[in-house]
């Protein structure tokens, strides 16, 4: 069982498309590292040899912010941009999006469930009916 920093890759997959399972590594670095290694891309993650292991936890270790680290660099600069009051640090603090992209009617993902204030629609059409009776 292959395991790079920290992760344990999928066995059935390729070693290329197996290495973006590690948080900070995309199809680039993946690609790069590959042909750094001069490892066989094809080669699947279960036929890689213990010293082609190392070989590429060492090479990610030396090149690479990943996993732990990464997450922890991210977390202090959102951190950053909020105590010191600039204008993306208060839409991470509202929890609105960040990047100009609009909240009018979009941004369910990062705004999360709709809440309804007050009675909806329907609602007031049955209260209504019930006060003409």
């Amino acid at each position: 069982m292959a395991r790079i920093s920290g992760i344990d890759l999928p066995k059935h997959k390729t070693i290329d498309i197996a290495l973006r399972c590690v948080y900070g590594i995309g199809p680039v670095i993946s690609n790069e590292i590959i042909k750094k290694l001069s490892i066989n891309s094809m080669k699947k993650v279960k036929d890689l040899t213990d010293e082609e292991v190392n070989k590429i936890n060492d090479f990610i270790i030396k090149n690479f912010k990943v996993e732990g680290d990464l997450r922890r660099d991210i977390q202090t600069n959102i951190k950053r941009l909020i105590n010191i009051g600039s204008y993306r640090g208060l839409r991470h603090r509202k929890h609105l999006p960040v990047r100009g992209q609009r909240s009018k009617t979009n941004a369910r993902t990062r705004r999360g469930k709709r809440q309804t204030i007050g009675a909806g629609k329907a609602a007031l059409q049955t209260f209504n009916r019930s006060k003409k009776n």
